[in-house]
């Protein structure tokens, strides 16, 4: 299996999420990881929320990765669909502040329509930014198989759910919010990427870049 390595130096995270918790269960060990690094910047977005749940994500974020900002915007949950333009609007205002390296969204093809909102729009309004979707285990059994995955350790799944109970308390006691539900998917993915634990993104546009041109004449050799 071939990995490839982030280039050093600067890197500009944006995270988007239909709801609250939907980054944080999607790529909270990514950007655990992510935190390590040096120079870092990490921004977030949550389309749709109750006060309370807003509160929540207004917070969360920075457990994860210090110094990360999030702005939360009241859409109605379950609708985005309907309310496509309100959730346009936000995002191409959000871009005219963000020039991002990466980011991090929901599946185009999650069985929940608000992600599927928010992930259709990623890649449109940051053309110039690899978009990596993550996935979000759900009732609905629509979980297929990533084409990238970001290796995590023990202690950093470990860490993941710790602060997903630590972030978002109003879910504690749902029948989806379950320890096992959650590490039980990292160890599924990292079996898929020999690594101890994993998180799975899909992306629809990859650029590899192989470096400059070769100068010794074997172009086309």
């Amino acid at each position: 299996m071939l990995s490839l390595t982030a280039p050093t130096g600067p890197l500009s995270v944006l995270c988007l999420g239909a709801h609250p918790d939907d980054i944080e269960i999607g790529c909270g060990g990514t950007l655990l990881t992510l935190a390590r690094r040096p120079e870092v910047s990490v921004a977030g977005i949550v389309l749709t929320g109750t006060d309370e749940r807003r509160a929540e994500a207004g917070a969360a974020l920075s457990r994860f990765v210090p110094g990360a900002t999030v702005e939360t915007f009241g859409l109605r949950d379950g609708r985005l669909p309907s309310d496509w333009d309100a959730a346009k609007d936000i995002m191409e205002e959000a871009a005219t502040r963000h020039a991002p390296d990466l980011v991090l969204a929901p599946r185009v093809d999650d069985a929940h329509q608000d992600h599927r909102v928010v992930g259709g729009l990623a890649s449109t309004v940051w053309r110039n930014a690899l978009v990596l979707h993550y996935e979000i285990v759900k009732w609905d059994g629509d979980l297929t198989t990533p084409n990238h995955y970001v290796a995590l350790s023990a202690e950093t799944a470990d860490a993941k759910v710790r602060l997903l109970d630590e972030s978002y308390p109003s879910q504690l006691g749902r029948d989806w919010w379950d320890h096992e539900a959650f590490t039980g998917l990292l160890r599924l993915r990292g079996i898929e990427c020999k690594a101890p634990y994993a998180e799975g993104f899909h992306s629809r546009k990859v650029l590899v870049d192989f470096g400059p041109p070769s100068s010794s004449g074997t172009e086309g050799v």
